[in-house]
C-alpha cells in the first residue's frame, strides 16, 4: 500500500477491494449450552487478526489525514455479546457481521432453548449455511434434530457439524467419529447437498481459524477455512423466473403512478411485459426508478418502483411477474408449519396470514400429520400442534393469494400466522403445493333468496348467539325468547349445544380443536337458517372469542348478535343442575370450561345479560325489546 500523499487512495482501494466481496450469510443453531456465542465471538476476534497487515499502514497514516485510526479497527466486534454473557442465554437472533480478505460474512447467532425455536427459524430463513453446534460430551440431543430438520425445511443445503468442546474429551477421534455417525444416519432424509464435520474447541481456538495440533488426526479445514471457501450457490444459477411482490402503490389521483417493491427473483427491463398474478392483467413496464435515479434493469434485491403504459389493477400484497410465468393462484394450499405459540393450534380457527404484504383470514382445514422429531421425522397422526411442533396442514383462506412453492421461491412461498385478538406470530409456514379443487362447482344462481324469504316472512333474519358459562342460563333464556317469538307469529329455530351433540355433532369431544370444529359446523348451520329468512337462536357455551367471530364473519353485518349471558363461576357452579362441575371437580370430566379449560368472555357483546341477579322472564323480554328497536321483528 502507498504511503505519504497517497495514502488517501490506498485507503480507497482497501474499502474498494473489502465492498466488492462475495458475501456469505450463515447460522450458528444447536442445543444450550453448545456454543455458539462462544464460537461467533473468537471467529470475531480471531478474524481481526488477519487484517492487521493491511491496517498498520492505516492507522500509521490516519492521524496525518484526520482519520481515527481506533475506527478503523474492530476492537468492540464482541461486545455485542455481553447482555447474552451477563444473562447466560441468547434470547433472540442477534446478527454479526465481519469479513476477511476472501469473504464478508452476516452470521446469525440464535438461541438453542426450545422456547425460542422461533428466532432459529427466523435465522434460518436467511441463511445459506448452518453451523450446527453439538458438545461432544453429550452427543446428538432432540434439539439438534429439531434444528437439522428446519434447517432443511427452511431450504438450508450446506451444513457444518462443529463437534465442540473436544478439549472435554481429551481430544478422541473415536468420540468425533461416533457424534459424526450419529448426525448422518438421521440426517440422511434431509437432503443436505454438504456435511462437513469439524473437531473443535470454541472457547481455545482449536480448528477455527487454523488447523489444531492437538487434533492430527483431522485433515480437514478449519472452519474459516471452510467458510471463506464453500460454493453455496444453485447448480445452475440462479435462473428462477420474475417475482416482484408490491409493497407500496402511490395515490390513484397522483401524477406518478408507481408501484414498489424490491425484487426477489429474476430481472426486470422497462419495455418487459408484465403481468399481475392475481388478475393476470398485462402491462409494459415504462420505468424503474430507485433512489438514484432511472435504471436500465433490475435484478434479485434490487429496490425499485415501476411505473406501467397503462392503468391496470395493482394492489399491496400483488405479485408481478412475467405473464408466461406467473406463479400460482389459490385459496387452498398445503404447507409445511412450525408452530411458535404457547397455545396450541386449532384447525377450524380463524388466523391471519400474511405472506408478503398481503394479509388474508385463513384456517387449517385439515392438519395432515406431524413430524416425529425423536423418530427419523416420520409423520405422525395429530389433532392439534403445540409448541415447537412441525407439521403438514391444509389451509383455506378468505380469498386467493399468489404464490410459489417454497422450494421455488422462499420470498413468496413462506408465511406467517397471526393471532386474530393478541396480534402475536404463532405460526411460520412454507407452502408446498396448492390444493386443486373441483373445477365444475359454481354457486347456482336462485330466484327465491334470502331477501324474498324474510319479506314473505315479515322479519329480518339474524343469528341470536347465546354465550356463556354452563349453567349461566343459557339455554333456559333461549328457550323463553323462542316462545315469547313464535307466540307473536315469528319464524325461528333454536340450536343446543347439548342437542346438536346427539347428531350433527356426535363424534366431536371436548377438547379444544374438538370445541372450534363444535363452532364452526354451527355457524355454517346457522347461516343456512338465517338464509331461510328465521331467527336463529344458538345456545352454546362457545367459549373462545376466536369461533364466536368466524360466525360472525360468516354473516352480514347486523345479522350476528352476540348475548352474553353472565353469570360469575361461583353462580353456575352453585346452579350445577347437571351436577357437571361436580364430576370436573372430581376429574371425571375432562376439559371442562370455567375448571380446566378457559372461558374467553366477550368484549362488546350486542346484548350482556346479568344472569346472576335478573330473573330468567326478564332477560327474555329485554332480548324481545332490542329485537323489536333494532327492526329484526317488521311487518
Amino acid at each position: 500500500m502507498a504511503h505519504g500523499a497517497d495514502a488517501p487512495e490506498g485507503f480507497a482501494a482497501f474499502l474498494a477491494a473489502n465492498q466488492g466481496k462475495g458475501e456469505l450469510r450463515f447460522l450458528t443453531c444447536g442445543s444450550v449450552d453448545d456454543g455458539k456465542s462462544t464460537l461467533i465471538g473468537r471467529l470475531l476476534y480471531d478474524s481481526k487478526r488477519l487484517f492487521e497487515d493491511q491496517l498498520a499502514t492505516l492507522r500509521a497514516d490516519s492521524g496525518k489525514y484526520g482519520t481515527d485510526g481506533d475506527n478503523i479497527d474492530f476492537a468492540l466486534l464482541v461486545d455485542g455479546l455481553q447482555a447474552e454473557r451477563e444473562q447466560g442465554i441468547t434470547i433472540d437472533v442477534a446478527y454479526r457481521y465481519f469479513a476477511t480478505e476472501r469473504r464478508r460474512f452476516i452470521v446469525a447467532d440464535t438461541p438453542g432453548h426450545v422456547q425460542y425455536t422461533r428466532n432459529m427459524a427466523t435465522g434460518a430463513s436467511n441463511s445459506d449455511l448452518a453451523v450446527l453446534l453439538v458438545d461432544a460430551r453429550a452427543g446428538i440431543l432432540t434439539q439438534t434434530r429439531r434444528h437439522a430438520y428446519i434447517a432443511s425445511l427452511l431450504g438450508i443445503r450446506h451444513i457444518v457439524l462443529a463437534v465442540n468442546k473436544i478439549d472435554l474429551v481429551g481430544f478422541d477421534e473415536a468420540r468425533f467419529s461416533a457424534v459424526y455417525d450419529d448426525f448422518t444416519a438421521f440426517a440422511a432424509p434431509l437432503g443436505f447437498r454438504t456435511v462437513i464435520a469439524i473437531p473443535m474447541s470454541a472457547r481455545h481456538g482449536d480448528n477455527v481459524i487454523e488447523r489444531s495440533p492437538r487434533t492430527s488426526w483431522y485433515k480437514g479445514p478449519p472452519l474459516l477455512l471452510y467458510l471463506e471457501t464453500v460454493d453455496v450457490a444453485e447448480p445452475h444459477g440462479d435462473d428462477r423466473p420474475l417475482r416482484l411482490p408490491v409493497q407500496w402503490v402511490n395515490r390513484p389521483d397522483a401524477s406518478f403512478r408507481g408501484y414498489a417493491g424490491t425484487v426477489v427473483s429474476g430481472t426486470l427491463r422497462p419495455g418487459d411485459r408484465i403481468a399481475v398474478a392475481r388478475t393476470a392483467q398485462e402491462a409494459i413496464v415504462a420505468r424503474l426508478v430507485s433512489f438514484d435515479g432511472d435504471r436500465t434493469s433490475a435484478v434479485s434485491g434490487d429496490a425499485v418502483t415501476v411505473t406501467l403504459d397503462r392503468e391496470i389493477d395493482v394492489s399491496r400484497g400483488d405479485i408481478l411477474a412475467a405473464p408466461g410465468n406467473r406463479p400460482e393462484v389459490s385459496d387452498q394450499i398445503a404447507a409445511h408449519i412450525i408452530w411458535l405459540a404457547d397455545e396450541p393450534l386449532l384447525p377450524g380457527r380463524s388466523y391471519l396470514m400474511k405472506v408478503g404484504a398481503r394479509t388474508v383470514g385463513a384456517a387449517v382445514s385439515e392438519l395432515k400429520h406431524q413430524i416425529d422429531i425423536e423418530d427419523t421425522f416420520k409423520p405422525l397422526a395429530a389433532k392439534t400442534l403445540a409448541l415447537n411442533d412441525i407439521g403438514l396442514a391444509n389451509f383455506s383462506l378468505a380469498e386467493p393469494i399468489a404464490f410459489d412453492p417454497y422450494e421455488e421461491n422462499r420470498a413468496t412461498g413462506s408465511f406467517i400466522l397471526i393471532d386474530r385478538f393478541s396480534n402475536a406470530t404463532v405460526a411460520a409456514g412454507l407452502i408446498r403445493f396448492g390444493l386443486r379443487r373441483a373445477t365444475n362447482l359454481h354457486w347456482q344462481a336462485l330466484d327465491v333468496n334470502k331477501a324474498v324469504r324474510a319479506a314473505a316472512l315479515g322479519q329480518r333474519p339474524c343469528v341470536l348467539w347465546f354465550t356463556g358459562l354452563s349453567g349461566a342460563g343459557k339455554s333456559t333464556v333461549a328457550n323463553l325468547v323462542e316462545k315469547k317469538l313464535n307466540l307473536a307469529g315469528r319464524h325461528t329455530y333454536l340450536l343446543d349445544g347439548d342437542n346438536v351433540r346427539h347428531g350433527l355433532n356426535r363424534d366431536l369431544g371436548f377438547t379444544d380443536a374438538d370445541r372450534v370444529e363444535n363452532i364452526r359446523r354451527v355457524g355454517e348451520a346457522a347461516k343456512l337458517f338465517v338464509d331461510a329468512g328465521l331467527i336463529v337462536l344458538v345456545s352454546f357455551i362457545s367459549p373462545f372469542r376466536s369461533e364466536r367471530d368466524m360466525a360472525r364473519e360468516l354473516l352480514e353485518p347486523g345479522e350476528f348478535v352476540e348475548v352474553y349471558v353472565d353469570a360469575p363461576l361461583a353462580v353456575a357452579e352453585a346452579r350445577d343442575a347437571k351436577g357437571l362441575y361436580k364430576k370436573a371437580r372430581a376429574g371425571e370430566i375432562r376439559n371442562f370450561t370455567g375448571i380446566d379449560s378457559p372461558y374467553e368472555a366477550p368484549l362488546k357483546p350486542e346484548l350482556h345479560l346479568d344472569a346472576a341477579g335478573t330473573e330468567p322472564e326478564e332477560l327474555a323480554d329485554s332480548v324481545i325489546a332490542w329485537l323489536d328497536r333494532g327492526g329484526y321483528l317488521r311487518r
